[in-house]
Protein backbone atom coordinates (compact mmCIF):
# COMPACT_ATOMS: atom_id res chain seq x y z
CA UNK A 1 0.00 0.00 0.00
CA UNK A 2 0.86 3.50 -0.49
CA UNK A 3 2.44 5.27 2.37
CA UNK A 4 1.13 8.75 2.91
CA UNK A 5 2.73 10.10 6.27
CA UNK A 6 5.80 8.60 7.76
CA UNK A 7 7.36 9.16 11.33
CA UNK A 8 10.35 8.15 11.73
CA UNK A 9 12.56 8.20 15.25
CA UNK A 10 10.62 10.65 16.65
CA UNK A 11 11.76 12.23 20.01
CA UNK A 12 9.52 14.90 21.85
CA UNK A 13 11.01 16.70 25.22
CA UNK A 14 9.22 19.01 27.44
CA UNK A 15 11.51 21.19 29.78
CA UNK A 16 10.37 21.72 33.45
CA UNK A 17 11.21 23.39 37.06
CA UNK A 18 11.73 19.48 37.69
CA UNK A 19 14.09 18.96 34.78
CA UNK A 20 13.15 17.65 31.04
CA UNK A 21 10.41 14.82 30.55
CA UNK A 22 11.56 12.77 27.52
CA UNK A 23 7.62 12.43 26.61
CA UNK A 24 8.08 10.98 22.80
CA UNK A 25 11.04 8.62 23.00
CA UNK A 26 11.85 7.14 19.41
CA UNK A 27 8.21 6.69 17.65
CA UNK A 28 8.45 5.36 14.43
CA UNK A 29 4.96 4.10 12.32
CA UNK A 30 3.73 5.06 8.68
CA UNK A 31 -0.03 5.44 7.72
CA UNK A 32 -0.83 4.47 4.55
CA UNK A 33 -3.35 5.66 2.10
CA UNK A 34 -7.12 5.18 3.02
CA UNK A 35 -6.33 3.29 6.24
CA UNK A 36 -7.03 3.72 10.44
CA UNK A 37 -4.13 3.36 12.42
CA UNK A 38 -5.47 3.67 16.11
CA UNK A 39 -2.55 4.83 18.51
CA UNK A 40 -3.54 3.55 21.90
CA UNK A 41 -2.13 3.04 25.39
CA UNK A 42 -2.39 4.53 29.05
CA UNK A 43 -2.63 8.25 29.85
CA UNK A 44 0.70 10.07 30.03
CA UNK A 45 1.80 7.45 27.63
CA UNK A 46 2.75 10.17 24.55
CA UNK A 47 -0.15 9.32 22.22
CA UNK A 48 -1.52 12.89 22.36
CA UNK A 49 2.18 14.70 22.07
CA UNK A 50 3.48 11.99 19.15
CA UNK A 51 -0.11 13.61 17.09
CA UNK A 52 0.37 17.10 18.08
CA UNK A 53 4.07 17.36 17.21
CA UNK A 54 2.77 15.71 13.45
CA UNK A 55 0.93 18.74 13.08
CA UNK A 56 3.77 20.69 14.78
CA UNK A 57 1.10 22.01 17.39
CA UNK A 58 3.77 21.91 20.48
CA UNK A 59 4.19 24.54 22.03
CA UNK A 60 7.58 26.09 21.95
CA UNK A 61 8.58 26.78 24.62
CA UNK A 62 8.15 24.48 26.91
CA UNK A 63 7.64 22.11 24.34
CA UNK A 64 10.23 21.00 21.14
CA UNK A 65 10.61 18.20 19.14
CA UNK A 66 14.30 16.78 19.64
CA UNK A 67 14.45 14.95 16.73
CA UNK A 68 13.21 12.15 14.14
CA UNK A 69 11.59 12.86 10.57
CA UNK A 70 7.74 13.68 9.99
CA UNK A 71 7.56 12.60 6.09
CA UNK A 72 4.61 13.70 4.14
CA UNK A 73 4.64 14.57 0.48
CA UNK A 74 8.36 13.77 0.57
CA UNK A 75 8.68 17.19 3.16
CA UNK A 76 10.10 16.92 6.39
CA UNK A 77 7.31 18.75 8.72
CA UNK A 78 9.92 19.38 11.49
CA UNK A 79 11.55 21.29 9.11
CA UNK A 80 9.00 23.78 7.37
CA UNK A 81 8.69 26.96 8.72
CA UNK A 82 5.39 28.16 10.83
CA UNK A 83 4.33 29.87 7.19
CA UNK A 84 4.92 26.70 5.24
CA UNK A 85 2.95 24.35 7.66
CA UNK A 86 -0.08 26.98 7.49
CA UNK A 87 -0.88 25.89 4.10
CA UNK A 88 -0.78 22.06 5.40
CA UNK A 89 -2.50 22.68 8.41
CA UNK A 90 -6.05 21.81 7.59
CA UNK A 91 -5.55 21.38 3.83
CA UNK A 92 -3.22 18.10 3.64
CA UNK A 93 -3.21 17.39 7.46
CA UNK A 94 -6.27 18.09 9.83
CA UNK A 95 -7.16 17.42 13.21
CA UNK A 96 -10.03 16.51 15.56
CA UNK A 97 -9.64 17.63 19.04
CA UNK A 98 -11.19 15.85 22.42
CA UNK A 99 -13.68 18.09 23.16
CA UNK A 100 -16.23 19.52 20.41
CA UNK A 101 -17.14 22.48 22.76
CA UNK A 102 -13.62 23.82 22.91
CA UNK A 103 -12.75 23.53 19.56
CA UNK A 104 -15.40 25.78 17.89
CA UNK A 105 -15.80 29.50 18.61
CA UNK A 106 -18.92 30.15 20.17
CA UNK A 107 -19.23 33.95 19.05
CA UNK A 108 -19.17 32.77 15.45
CA UNK A 109 -21.77 30.68 13.46
CA UNK A 110 -21.30 27.23 12.69
CA UNK A 111 -21.31 28.72 9.10
CA UNK A 112 -18.28 31.02 9.48
CA UNK A 113 -16.03 28.55 11.07
CA UNK A 114 -16.29 26.18 8.23
CA UNK A 115 -16.25 28.84 5.50
CA UNK A 116 -12.79 30.12 7.04
CA UNK A 117 -10.89 27.07 6.12
CA UNK A 118 -11.78 26.74 2.94
CA UNK A 119 -11.47 30.48 2.06
CA UNK A 120 -8.02 30.53 3.41
CA UNK A 121 -6.56 27.88 1.68
CA UNK A 122 -8.36 27.77 -1.63
CA UNK A 123 -8.81 31.33 -2.40
CA UNK A 124 -12.54 30.80 -3.21
CA UNK A 125 -15.74 33.16 -2.97
CA UNK A 126 -17.69 33.47 -0.13
CA UNK A 127 -20.90 31.74 -1.96
CA UNK A 128 -18.78 28.95 -3.03
CA UNK A 129 -17.19 28.07 0.43
CA UNK A 130 -21.14 28.37 1.44
CA UNK A 131 -21.75 25.60 -0.75
CA UNK A 132 -19.05 23.96 0.36
CA UNK A 133 -19.98 23.81 4.09
CA UNK A 134 -23.56 23.36 3.29
CA UNK A 135 -22.21 20.07 1.11
CA UNK A 136 -20.06 18.75 4.35
CA UNK A 137 -22.72 19.49 6.79
CA UNK A 138 -25.00 17.24 4.34
CA UNK A 139 -22.05 14.82 4.91
CA UNK A 140 -21.58 14.41 8.59
CA UNK A 141 -25.19 14.02 8.97
CA UNK A 142 -26.66 17.33 10.05
CA UNK A 143 -30.45 17.96 9.41
CA UNK A 144 -32.16 21.52 6.92
CA UNK A 145 -27.70 22.30 6.79
CA UNK A 146 -28.31 26.02 5.07
CA UNK A 147 -30.24 26.82 7.95
CA UNK A 148 -27.78 25.46 10.62
CA UNK A 149 -25.08 27.37 9.07
CA UNK A 150 -26.58 30.22 11.11
CA UNK A 151 -26.97 28.75 14.39
CA UNK A 152 -23.75 28.97 17.10
CA UNK A 153 -22.11 26.24 18.85
CA UNK A 154 -24.38 26.78 22.20
CA UNK A 155 -27.95 25.19 19.57
CA UNK A 156 -26.30 22.42 19.13
CA UNK A 157 -26.24 19.15 21.28
CA UNK A 158 -22.53 17.29 22.40
CA UNK A 159 -22.89 14.94 19.26
CA UNK A 160 -24.18 17.30 16.80
CA UNK A 161 -20.81 19.36 17.84
CA UNK A 162 -18.61 16.69 17.07
CA UNK A 163 -19.73 16.31 13.62
CA UNK A 164 -19.84 20.05 13.00
CA UNK A 165 -16.09 19.98 13.99
CA UNK A 166 -15.81 16.32 11.97
CA UNK A 167 -17.10 19.20 9.00
CA UNK A 168 -14.64 21.37 9.57
CA UNK A 169 -11.85 19.25 9.57
CA UNK A 170 -12.48 17.92 5.70
CA UNK A 171 -13.81 20.98 4.00
CA UNK A 172 -10.84 20.98 2.63
CA UNK A 173 -10.80 17.27 1.68
CA UNK A 174 -7.01 16.59 3.82
CA UNK A 175 -4.94 13.71 2.81
CA UNK A 176 -4.71 12.69 7.02
CA UNK A 177 -7.11 13.05 9.67
CA UNK A 178 -5.69 13.39 13.44
CA UNK A 179 -8.89 12.36 15.16
CA UNK A 180 -7.35 12.62 19.14
CA UNK A 181 -9.64 10.85 21.57
CA UNK A 182 -12.70 12.37 19.17
CA UNK A 183 -15.08 10.21 21.00
CA UNK A 184 -14.52 10.50 24.89
CA UNK A 185 -16.97 13.38 25.60
CA UNK A 186 -20.16 11.93 24.50
CA UNK A 187 -22.32 9.33 25.56
CA UNK A 188 -22.03 5.87 24.45
CA UNK A 189 -25.00 6.04 21.76
CA UNK A 190 -24.05 9.21 20.27
CA UNK A 191 -20.06 7.39 20.62
CA UNK A 192 -21.32 4.68 18.18
CA UNK A 193 -23.41 7.05 15.65
CA UNK A 194 -19.49 8.76 15.44
CA UNK A 195 -17.67 5.84 15.07
CA UNK A 196 -20.67 4.99 12.17
CA UNK A 197 -20.12 8.57 10.49
CA UNK A 198 -15.72 7.90 10.72
CA UNK A 199 -16.26 4.78 8.77
CA UNK A 200 -18.70 6.16 5.71
CA UNK A 201 -16.51 9.08 5.79
CA UNK A 202 -13.52 7.76 5.14
CA UNK A 203 -15.71 5.19 2.15
CA UNK A 204 -16.51 8.60 0.55
CA UNK A 205 -13.35 10.53 0.78
CA UNK A 206 -10.77 7.75 1.11
CA UNK A 207 -9.54 10.29 4.35
CA UNK A 208 -6.32 8.36 5.91
CA UNK A 209 -7.04 8.51 9.73
CA UNK A 210 -4.74 8.70 13.02
CA UNK A 211 -6.88 7.79 15.66
CA UNK A 212 -5.72 8.25 19.04
CA UNK A 213 -7.49 6.76 21.95
CA UNK A 214 -7.31 4.28 25.38
CA UNK A 215 -10.56 2.95 24.64
CA UNK A 216 -9.88 -0.77 23.22
CA UNK A 217 -13.69 -0.79 22.26
CA UNK A 218 -13.46 2.13 19.52
CA UNK A 219 -10.27 0.50 18.76
CA UNK A 220 -12.01 -2.57 17.48
CA UNK A 221 -15.09 -1.39 15.79
CA UNK A 222 -12.98 1.23 13.14
CA UNK A 223 -8.91 0.58 13.27
CA UNK A 224 -7.30 -1.65 10.41
CA UNK A 225 -3.57 -1.50 12.27
CA UNK A 226 -2.90 -0.86 15.78
CA UNK A 227 0.07 0.87 17.53
CA UNK A 228 0.59 0.35 21.09
CA UNK A 229 2.33 3.09 23.44
CA UNK A 230 4.03 2.70 26.45
CA UNK A 231 6.21 5.36 28.27
CA UNK A 232 6.54 7.18 24.85
CA UNK A 233 7.81 4.32 22.84
CA UNK A 234 5.45 2.25 20.31
CA UNK A 235 5.92 -1.10 22.29
CA UNK A 236 3.95 -3.30 19.67
CA UNK A 237 2.32 -2.70 15.84
CA UNK A 238 0.17 -4.97 14.13
CA UNK A 239 -3.26 -5.43 12.20
CA UNK A 240 -6.38 -5.11 14.29
CA UNK A 241 -6.82 -8.82 14.48
CA UNK A 242 -2.68 -9.70 15.13
CA UNK A 243 -3.03 -7.06 18.45
CA UNK A 244 -6.24 -8.61 19.62
CA UNK A 245 -5.80 -11.66 19.28
CA UNK A 246 -2.38 -13.02 19.01
CA UNK A 247 -0.89 -9.78 21.25
CA UNK A 248 2.60 -10.74 22.16
CA UNK A 249 3.59 -7.50 24.11
CA UNK A 250 3.07 -8.11 27.95
CA UNK A 251 2.10 -4.80 28.32
CA UNK A 252 -0.75 -5.27 25.10
CA UNK A 253 -1.87 -8.42 26.93
CA UNK A 254 -2.37 -6.40 30.16
CA UNK A 255 -4.32 -3.81 28.69
CA UNK A 256 -6.18 -6.77 26.78
CA UNK A 257 -7.57 -8.36 30.14
CA UNK A 258 -8.04 -5.65 31.88
CA UNK A 259 -10.83 -4.52 29.64
CA UNK A 260 -14.61 -6.27 30.66
CA UNK A 261 -15.30 -9.08 28.38
CA UNK A 262 -19.52 -9.36 27.71
CA UNK A 263 -18.56 -12.83 25.92
CA UNK A 264 -17.31 -14.71 28.34
CA UNK A 265 -19.93 -15.52 31.76
CA UNK A 266 -17.87 -14.41 34.82
CA UNK A 267 -15.08 -12.75 33.13
CA UNK A 268 -12.23 -11.79 35.59
CA UNK A 269 -10.50 -8.60 34.78
CA UNK A 270 -7.06 -8.49 35.29
CA UNK A 271 -5.14 -5.16 36.62
CA UNK A 272 -1.72 -3.93 35.59
CA UNK A 273 0.56 -3.79 38.26
CA UNK A 274 2.49 -0.69 39.72
CA UNK A 275 2.76 2.15 38.08
CA UNK A 276 4.14 3.91 34.55
CA UNK A 277 8.42 4.62 35.08
CA UNK A 278 9.04 8.24 35.28
CA UNK A 279 9.95 9.88 31.89
CA UNK A 280 12.07 12.71 33.94
CA UNK A 281 15.02 9.84 33.66
CA UNK A 282 13.41 6.63 31.88
CA UNK A 283 15.29 3.54 32.21
CA UNK A 284 17.50 2.26 29.71
CA UNK A 285 15.95 -0.97 29.19
CA UNK A 286 12.30 -2.31 28.62
CA UNK A 287 9.97 1.04 30.55
CA UNK A 288 7.54 -2.35 31.30
CA UNK A 289 9.73 -4.69 32.74
CA UNK A 290 9.44 -3.56 36.62
CA UNK A 291 5.48 -4.01 36.07
CA UNK A 292 6.22 -7.32 33.81
CA UNK A 293 5.97 -11.02 35.73
CA UNK A 294 8.23 -12.16 32.43
CA UNK A 295 11.22 -9.79 33.39
CA UNK A 296 14.35 -11.19 32.70
CA UNK A 297 17.74 -9.76 33.54
CA UNK A 298 18.30 -8.35 30.66
CA UNK A 299 14.88 -6.08 30.24
CA UNK A 300 16.14 -4.17 32.76
CA UNK A 301 19.41 -3.42 31.30
CA UNK A 302 19.20 -3.49 27.51
CA UNK A 303 16.19 -2.43 25.16
CA UNK A 304 14.92 -5.23 23.24
CA UNK A 305 15.83 -5.43 19.65
CA UNK A 306 12.53 -5.22 17.63
CA UNK A 307 11.07 -8.31 16.24
CA UNK A 308 9.25 -8.99 13.50
CA UNK A 309 6.03 -11.28 13.51
CA UNK A 310 4.69 -10.32 10.12
CA UNK A 311 4.99 -8.12 7.50
CA UNK A 312 3.00 -5.67 9.97
CA UNK A 313 3.13 -7.56 13.18
CA UNK A 314 6.59 -5.99 15.21
CA UNK A 315 6.94 -6.18 18.49
CA UNK A 316 9.73 -4.33 21.09
CA UNK A 317 10.12 -7.57 23.69
CA UNK A 318 13.16 -9.71 25.05
CA UNK A 319 10.59 -12.82 25.14
CA UNK A 320 10.88 -12.89 21.46
CA UNK A 321 14.46 -13.87 21.34
CA UNK A 322 14.93 -17.61 20.66
CA UNK A 323 16.58 -17.93 23.91
CA UNK A 324 13.20 -16.69 25.47
CA UNK A 325 11.03 -18.88 23.48
CA UNK A 326 9.55 -20.96 26.74
CA UNK A 327 8.17 -18.39 28.29
CA UNK A 328 6.19 -17.27 25.33
CA UNK A 329 4.16 -20.43 25.78
CA UNK A 330 3.05 -18.94 29.20
CA UNK A 331 1.06 -16.21 28.10
CA UNK A 332 -3.00 -16.18 28.44
CA UNK A 333 -4.69 -16.79 26.06
CA UNK A 334 -7.11 -13.66 24.38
Amino acid sequence: MEKILQVKDLQVAFSTYGGEVQAVRGVSFDLHKGETLAIVGESGCGKSVTSQSIMRLIPEPPGRIVGGEILFNNMDLIKLKEPELRKIRGANISMIFQDPMTALNPTLTIGEQIMEGIMEHEKISRAEAKMAAVEMLQLVGIPSPEARLKQYPHQFSGGMRQRIVIAMALVCSPDVLIADEPTTALDVTIQAQILELFRDVQKKTGVSIILITHDLGVVAQVADRVAVMYAGKIVEIGSRREIFYRPQHPYTIGLLQSVPRLDIEKAELVPIPGTPPDLFSPPVGCAFAARCKYSMEVCERVYPVQSSLSNIHHVDCWLQDERAKKLVSTFVKI
